[in-house]
């Protein structure tokens, strides 16, 4: 399966201004460097409401998985 870099970016840009500045940070620093498996966890996390999603960022919410745990280490990283 091939997954579209150019289409996840864009689903990278979120309503929740919280989410859109961890984002931002993630994309310039890390998302050039992910391989296609980290490619669908983060595909399956941008799946997500946004409150849901920052509820896993914020660590107020478990990730559901590891390779999604590992995603969320990269987009909380400083």
């Amino acid at each position: 399966m091939m997954i579209n870099r150019g289409r996840l970016r864009w689903q990278c840009r979120r309503a929740l201004l919280e989410l859109d500045l961890v984002f931002k940070r993630f994309l310039e620093r890390d998302f050039d460097q992910l391989d296609d498996q980290q490619l669908v966890a983060l595909e399956e996390l941008l799946r997500l409401e946004d409150h849901d999603l920052w509820a896993i960022v914020n660590g107020s919410k478990p990730s559901r998985d590891g390779r999604e745990g590992a995603i969320v280490a990269l987009l909380r990283a400083p």
